[in-house]
Protein backbone atom coordinates (compact mmCIF):
# COMPACT_ATOMS: atom_id res chain seq x y z
CA UNK A 1 0.00 0.00 0.00
CA UNK A 2 1.00 3.35 -0.85
CA UNK A 3 -0.67 6.89 -0.32
CA UNK A 4 -1.51 8.46 -3.56
CA UNK A 5 -4.16 10.26 -5.17
CA UNK A 6 -7.11 8.28 -6.36
CA UNK A 7 -10.36 9.34 -7.58
CA UNK A 8 -13.52 9.10 -4.88
CA UNK A 9 -17.12 8.59 -5.55
CA UNK A 10 -20.00 10.80 -3.88
CA UNK A 11 -22.80 8.19 -4.68
CA UNK A 12 -25.37 10.26 -3.10
CA UNK A 13 -24.78 12.78 -6.33
CA UNK A 14 -24.12 9.83 -8.51
CA UNK A 15 -27.18 9.47 -10.82
CA UNK A 16 -25.78 6.34 -12.78
CA UNK A 17 -25.45 7.55 -15.80
CA UNK A 18 -22.09 5.48 -16.24
CA UNK A 19 -20.25 8.31 -18.12
CA UNK A 20 -16.99 7.61 -16.15
CA UNK A 21 -17.26 3.87 -16.69
CA UNK A 22 -17.02 5.08 -20.56
CA UNK A 23 -14.00 7.54 -19.61
CA UNK A 24 -12.03 5.01 -18.03
CA UNK A 25 -9.96 3.47 -20.07
CA UNK A 26 -8.55 1.48 -17.01
CA UNK A 27 -11.73 -0.16 -16.47
CA UNK A 28 -11.37 1.08 -12.65
CA UNK A 29 -15.38 1.94 -12.40
CA UNK A 30 -18.49 0.03 -12.68
CA UNK A 31 -21.81 0.49 -12.20
CA UNK A 32 -23.35 -1.69 -9.70
CA UNK A 33 -26.70 -1.37 -8.32
CA UNK A 34 -27.42 2.17 -10.79
CA UNK A 35 -24.24 3.65 -8.73
CA UNK A 36 -20.60 4.27 -9.87
CA UNK A 37 -18.13 2.66 -7.62
CA UNK A 38 -14.66 2.41 -7.92
CA UNK A 39 -13.67 -1.45 -7.88
CA UNK A 40 -9.76 -1.44 -8.21
CA UNK A 41 -7.54 0.50 -6.53
CA UNK A 42 -4.53 -0.64 -8.29
CA UNK A 43 -6.61 0.00 -11.77
CA UNK A 44 -7.31 3.59 -11.24
CA UNK A 45 -4.36 5.32 -12.30
CA UNK A 46 -5.28 8.94 -10.18
CA UNK A 47 -5.22 11.36 -13.83
CA UNK A 48 -8.58 11.40 -12.96
CA UNK A 49 -10.29 11.30 -17.26
CA UNK A 50 -13.71 10.34 -15.26
CA UNK A 51 -13.58 14.02 -13.42
CA UNK A 52 -14.77 16.12 -16.45
CA UNK A 53 -17.54 13.81 -17.96
CA UNK A 54 -19.09 13.63 -14.24
CA UNK A 55 -22.44 15.79 -15.10
CA UNK A 56 -23.47 15.84 -11.47
CA UNK A 57 -19.55 16.40 -9.57
CA UNK A 58 -19.53 13.15 -8.09
CA UNK A 59 -16.38 12.06 -8.61
CA UNK A 60 -13.34 14.06 -7.26
CA UNK A 61 -9.96 13.49 -6.12
CA UNK A 62 -8.54 11.90 -2.54
CA UNK A 63 -4.87 11.45 -1.17
CA UNK A 64 -5.16 7.89 0.32
CA UNK A 65 -3.43 4.69 1.61
CA UNK A 66 -3.94 2.65 -1.66
CA UNK A 67 -2.40 -0.16 -3.85
CA UNK A 68 -0.19 1.04 -6.27
CA UNK A 69 -1.49 1.72 -10.15
CA UNK A 70 -0.72 -1.62 -11.95
CA UNK A 71 -0.63 -0.85 -15.44
CA UNK A 72 0.29 -4.59 -16.31
CA UNK A 73 -2.65 -5.72 -14.77
CA UNK A 74 -4.72 -3.51 -16.41
CA UNK A 75 -3.32 -4.41 -19.91
CA UNK A 76 -3.69 -8.07 -19.01
CA UNK A 77 -7.71 -7.14 -18.14
CA UNK A 78 -8.29 -5.20 -21.80
CA UNK A 79 -7.22 -8.11 -23.57
CA UNK A 80 -9.00 -10.20 -21.67
CA UNK A 81 -12.08 -8.16 -22.56
CA UNK A 82 -11.29 -7.40 -26.07
CA UNK A 83 -11.22 -11.19 -26.54
CA UNK A 84 -14.57 -11.49 -25.27
CA UNK A 85 -16.16 -7.98 -26.78
CA UNK A 86 -16.31 -7.04 -29.99
CA UNK A 87 -15.64 -3.76 -29.53
CA UNK A 88 -14.50 -3.41 -25.82
CA UNK A 89 -17.84 -2.24 -24.61
CA UNK A 90 -20.00 -3.94 -22.14
CA UNK A 91 -23.34 -2.73 -24.32
CA UNK A 92 -22.14 -5.09 -27.39
CA UNK A 93 -21.27 -8.01 -25.23
CA UNK A 94 -23.59 -11.02 -27.35
CA UNK A 95 -26.18 -12.87 -25.44
CA UNK A 96 -29.78 -14.55 -26.24
CA UNK A 97 -32.80 -13.63 -24.68
CA UNK A 98 -35.52 -15.91 -24.42
CA UNK A 99 -38.65 -14.17 -24.60
CA UNK A 100 -41.07 -14.08 -21.38
CA UNK A 101 -43.59 -15.66 -23.28
CA UNK A 102 -42.92 -18.11 -26.39
CA UNK A 103 -46.36 -19.01 -26.85
CA UNK A 104 -47.62 -17.56 -30.18
CA UNK A 105 -50.59 -15.30 -29.20
CA UNK A 106 -54.14 -17.13 -30.39
CA UNK A 107 -55.62 -13.44 -31.57
CA UNK A 108 -53.31 -11.03 -33.40
CA UNK A 109 -54.11 -7.53 -32.55
CA UNK A 110 -52.18 -4.93 -34.60
CA UNK A 111 -50.89 -1.91 -33.05
CA UNK A 112 -51.33 1.82 -34.44
CA UNK A 113 -48.52 4.01 -34.56
CA UNK A 114 -48.11 6.76 -32.02
CA UNK A 115 -45.20 8.65 -33.91
CA UNK A 116 -46.42 12.23 -34.47
CA UNK A 117 -43.69 13.86 -36.20
CA UNK A 118 -41.08 13.10 -38.89
CA UNK A 119 -38.21 13.05 -38.95
CA UNK A 120 -36.95 11.44 -35.38
CA UNK A 121 -33.16 11.62 -35.29
CA UNK A 122 -31.45 14.11 -33.16
CA UNK A 123 -29.47 14.73 -35.76
CA UNK A 124 -32.30 15.36 -38.60
CA UNK A 125 -34.76 17.22 -36.78
CA UNK A 126 -35.07 21.03 -37.27
CA UNK A 127 -34.47 23.39 -34.66
CA UNK A 128 -37.79 25.13 -34.79
CA UNK A 129 -40.68 23.27 -35.73
CA UNK A 130 -44.24 24.00 -35.18
CA UNK A 131 -44.83 20.25 -33.64
CA UNK A 132 -42.55 21.57 -30.49
CA UNK A 133 -44.80 24.31 -29.93
CA UNK A 134 -46.31 22.95 -25.98
CA UNK A 135 -45.00 19.59 -26.94
CA UNK A 136 -43.80 16.73 -24.35
CA UNK A 137 -40.64 15.48 -25.61
CA UNK A 138 -39.36 11.85 -25.79
CA UNK A 139 -35.39 11.63 -26.27
CA UNK A 140 -34.86 8.01 -26.76
CA UNK A 141 -31.66 6.10 -27.12
CA UNK A 142 -32.74 4.25 -30.73
CA UNK A 143 -32.53 0.77 -29.30
CA UNK A 144 -35.20 0.92 -26.63
CA UNK A 145 -37.56 1.10 -28.94
CA UNK A 146 -36.75 -2.52 -29.97
CA UNK A 147 -35.57 -4.32 -26.31
CA UNK A 148 -39.39 -2.80 -25.12
CA UNK A 149 -42.41 -4.60 -26.67
CA UNK A 150 -44.62 -1.55 -25.99
CA UNK A 151 -43.06 1.68 -26.72
CA UNK A 152 -45.46 3.32 -28.38
CA UNK A 153 -48.29 2.85 -26.06
CA UNK A 154 -45.71 3.86 -23.07
CA UNK A 155 -43.47 6.38 -24.28
CA UNK A 156 -44.00 7.74 -27.53
CA UNK A 157 -48.14 8.49 -27.47
CA UNK A 158 -48.49 11.95 -27.02
CA UNK A 159 -45.30 12.98 -27.51
CA UNK A 160 -42.56 13.75 -29.53
CA UNK A 161 -40.10 11.73 -30.34
CA UNK A 162 -36.37 12.75 -31.07
CA UNK A 163 -33.73 9.35 -30.86
CA UNK A 164 -30.38 8.77 -31.25
CA UNK A 165 -27.20 6.91 -30.18
CA UNK A 166 -24.07 8.74 -28.85
CA UNK A 167 -21.45 5.92 -28.77
CA UNK A 168 -22.62 5.27 -32.77
CA UNK A 169 -23.30 9.04 -34.02
CA UNK A 170 -19.96 9.87 -32.05
CA UNK A 171 -21.76 13.26 -31.70
CA UNK A 172 -22.33 15.33 -28.92
CA UNK A 173 -26.10 15.98 -28.68
CA UNK A 174 -26.39 18.53 -26.24
CA UNK A 175 -25.60 21.95 -28.40
CA UNK A 176 -28.74 20.81 -30.84
CA UNK A 177 -31.20 19.80 -27.81
CA UNK A 178 -30.10 22.94 -26.07
CA UNK A 179 -31.16 25.27 -28.99
CA UNK A 180 -34.32 23.07 -29.57
CA UNK A 181 -35.39 23.57 -25.89
CA UNK A 182 -34.64 27.30 -25.59
CA UNK A 183 -36.43 28.22 -28.73
CA UNK A 184 -39.02 26.25 -28.03
CA UNK A 185 -42.07 26.03 -25.57
CA UNK A 186 -41.35 22.42 -24.57
CA UNK A 187 -43.30 21.56 -21.59
CA UNK A 188 -41.55 18.53 -19.99
CA UNK A 189 -39.09 15.55 -21.38
CA UNK A 190 -38.72 12.41 -20.59
CA UNK A 191 -35.36 10.43 -21.13
CA UNK A 192 -35.49 6.71 -21.79
CA UNK A 193 -31.84 5.06 -22.03
CA UNK A 194 -30.80 1.70 -22.10
CA UNK A 195 -29.51 -0.17 -19.22
CA UNK A 196 -25.65 0.13 -20.76
CA UNK A 197 -22.96 2.44 -19.50
CA UNK A 198 -22.74 3.98 -23.07
CA UNK A 199 -26.19 5.16 -23.55
CA UNK A 200 -25.31 7.37 -20.60
CA UNK A 201 -24.42 10.07 -23.13
CA UNK A 202 -27.65 10.98 -23.90
CA UNK A 203 -29.04 11.66 -20.17
CA UNK A 204 -25.46 13.69 -20.64
CA UNK A 205 -26.40 15.60 -23.56
CA UNK A 206 -30.19 16.48 -21.88
CA UNK A 207 -28.45 17.42 -19.04
CA UNK A 208 -26.13 19.58 -20.38
CA UNK A 209 -29.31 21.20 -22.91
CA UNK A 210 -31.20 21.48 -19.85
CA UNK A 211 -28.96 23.53 -17.83
CA UNK A 212 -27.69 25.81 -21.32
CA UNK A 213 -30.90 26.52 -22.08
CA UNK A 214 -31.88 28.21 -19.40
CA UNK A 215 -35.15 26.89 -18.46
CA UNK A 216 -36.61 25.14 -15.90
CA UNK A 217 -38.44 22.22 -17.60
CA UNK A 218 -39.54 19.21 -15.40
CA UNK A 219 -38.01 16.23 -17.14
CA UNK A 220 -37.03 12.20 -16.27
CA UNK A 221 -34.87 9.38 -17.13
CA UNK A 222 -36.50 5.61 -17.43
CA UNK A 223 -33.47 2.91 -18.10
CA UNK A 224 -34.87 0.22 -19.97
CA UNK A 225 -33.24 -3.49 -19.75
CA UNK A 226 -31.52 -5.44 -22.54
CA UNK A 227 -34.18 -8.19 -21.69
CA UNK A 228 -37.10 -5.00 -22.26
CA UNK A 229 -38.14 -4.70 -18.46
CA UNK A 230 -38.65 -1.16 -17.32
CA UNK A 231 -35.80 -1.06 -14.48
CA UNK A 232 -35.99 3.18 -13.97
Amino acid sequence: MVKRQIIKIDEDKCNGCGLCVDACHEGAIQLIDNKAKLIRDDYCDGLGNCLPVCPTGAISFEVREALPFDEEAVMAAQKAKEEDLPCGCPGSMARAIKPTNDETPKVEVEMKSQLRQWPVQIKLVPVNAPYFNGASLLIAADCTAFAYANFHEKFIKGKITLIGCPKLDMVDYSEKLTQILRHNNIKNVTVVRMEVPCCGGIVYAVTEALRNSGKMIPWQVVTVSTDGEVIE
